[in-house]
Formats: C-alpha cells, sequence, structure tokens
C-alpha cells in the first residue's frame, strides 16, 4: 500500500495550489481527482491568477502539474470514485474505485460544488459567456452592457445594483417567478424566464412566460448549488458537518469536524473565484504543515 502525507481530493485550483505548497515543504502528496469535467469546463479562460490571466481551464491544470512534477513529491490519480476511512493507526485508508487503496497521514478536500442549471431555452449556450455567476471573473468581458440580475434575494439585488454598476450603468433585476418583497434597490421586473434570445451565446434578450421580451446583453445569475455527489458521500461517510446548503463547514485554520480532514476551496464558500479557491488551498497546506510538524 502506498503511504502518503496527504491525499488531496479534487484537481481545481484549490488543490492544485495546495499540493504545491506541500510538495515544496516536503511532503508526499497524492491528488485525486475526478475524470469528469471541471465546474469551470464552460468557461474559455480564467481570469484574477496574476500571471496566468487569461488562460484555459485545462491549460491552467496542464502548466500546474508541469510545475508540481519538477518537485517529484505529487501524484495525479483520475478516479471515477473514492471513498475514505478513519485508520486507528492516526491516518486515513483512501480507496479509489478503479485503483489500490492508500495510505495518507490527513486529508484535504476540494471537490468543489455543482451549479444546478435551469432548464430554459439558450441558457446553456449563454452559461460562461453572456449568463455569468461571478461578475469578477467575467464582468470586465461584458463591460459596458445592459445588464440583468437575476435573483430572488432583495438584499443580494440591492447590492448587486449598486456594486455592478462599475460594469454597466443599465443593471435591472429578473425576480424569476420569486414574489418581490422589501427594497429591491432598482428596477424590478417580474415574471418566470422561459427562454434567453441569443446570437451564438451572445445574449440579446430575455423572455418571460407571458411573452414580454426584455432587452439585455448580459445577465448575472445567483444559481442555486450542491455539493459533487462524491463529497455528499464523504460527508455523509465520515460524519462533516454541513449548512444547510450543503456547504463543508470550517474552522479560521480548515478544519473540518473530523480530526485530520480539512476543506477549502468552493465547498465551504460562496466566495468562489478561481484566486479564492487557490488561496483556500494555500492556507489549508500551510495548516496542515503547522499541524504535522516534521515531514
Amino acid at each position: 500500500m502506498q503511504h502518503f502525507d496527504v491525499a488531496i481530493i479534487g484537481g481545481g485550483p484549490a488543490g492544485l495550489t495546495a499540493a504545491m505548497a506541500l510538495s515544496r515543504s516536503l511532503r508526499r502528496v497524492v491528488v485525486l481527482d475526478s475524470a469528469r469535467p471541471p465546474r469551470n469546463a464552460f468557461a474559455e479562460e480564467m481570469h484574477g491568477i496574476v500571471g496566468l490571466d487569461g488562460v484555459s481551464p485545462g491549460e491552467y491544470r496542464r502548466r500546474a502539474w508541469d510545475d508540481l512534477k519538477k518537485y517529484g513529491m505529487a501524484e495525479l490519480h483520475e478516479v471515477t470514485g473514492t471513498d475514505v476511512t478513519p485508520d486507528p493507526e492516526v491516518g486515513f485508508t483512501v480507496t479509489a474505485e478503479d485503483g489500490p487503496p492508500m495510505w495518507a497521514r490527513r486529508v484535504l478536500l476540494t471537490a468543489g460544488m455543482v451549479d444546478v442549471h435551469p432548464e430554459i431555452e439558450g441558457f446553456g449556450a449563454c452559461w460562461g459567456k453572456t449568463v455569468i455567476r461571478c461578475p469578477f471573473c467575467l464582468g470586465w468581458e461584458n463591460r459596458d452592457r445592459t445588464w440583468g440580475v437575476v435573483t430572488g434575494d432583495p438584499e443580494f439585488a440591492a447590492t448587486a445594483v449598486a456594486g455592478f454598476s462599475a460594469w454597466s450603468d443599465d443593471v435591472i433585476v429578473l425576480t424569476d417567478g420569486a414574489t418581490p418583497a422589501g427594497e429591491w434597490g432598482g428596477e424590478v421586473v417580474e415574471g418566470k424566464i422561459r427562454r434567453l434570445h441569443h446570437i451564438g451565446g451572445d445574449l440579446r434578450a430575455v423572455e418571460l412566460a407571458d411573452g414580454t421580451v426584455i432587452d439585455r446583453q448580459t445577465l448575472l445569475w445567483q444559481l442555486d448549488q450542491r455539493p459533487v455527489p462524491l463529497i455528499a458521500h464523504l460527508a455523509e461517510r465520515l460524519g462533516l458537518a454541513t449548512d444547510e446548503d450543503g456547504y463543508v463547514e470550517v474552522d479560521d485554520s480548515f478544519h473540518t469536524s473530523v480530526p485530520g480532514v480539512y476543506a477549502a476551496g468552493d465547498l465551504v464558500t460562496e466566495a468562489q473565484a478561481a484566486v479564492e479557491s487557490a488561496a483556500g488551498g494555500s492556507g489549508a497546506a500551510f495548516q496542515i504543515i503547522a499541524d504535522t510538524g516534521r515531514p
């Protein structure tokens, strides 16, 4: 059985940044990453990481592994499923569906969340281009266009109308069937969305269920999320504490409710830019190093 200092479950910005910090600290690391496309696979470019601005998600991962290979401390295992069992020897047995079991002193979860896409005509073609979730990721690319914020949360809507004015001076709120109550901060359009009019993913208008057509060029859509199936499985398997939305609960030092298990990245917070995930992965790695002492 192979032995590792840390098993990282998830190979996105959080997991890869953690693997780098651990490798440079002489920790043997295994990264178990699903063969499924990553959450940001729809995006043509990643933004916000200085020196890598504009690279594709696939290129980011390729460059990360080129960097990691120089240290010879990290292995990548592409797996279809993973199980983690606490070991009496103060560690964990990590079992992948298509490989032999491994042992690790610590486990770091970074596998992320899944966006729940609405079944609306045109949504898929526009998603990641002119229908976006993060203004800091794609706001620049959609600057000086007419925006709509799709949300049922009046507090978020009020913040968005004021805060997104840097990218657009024409921002309205679309409730997508939610009933307005309280202060929404700007023009509010009620009604369920049934279709997005676009040309090759370039949004032109939003059509409501009653046939009303509203000219918009960009939508910031506050989608619901759920944990990736693997994280949901491990949360139940290990007894991890999660909040009502399925995010894994951690303290300020990235510890979960289970000793020896840490978590970072999208699965612990709604602040989900790539640079935020990378920072979380780095912080979790430093905490693991501090907790475990010499390799």
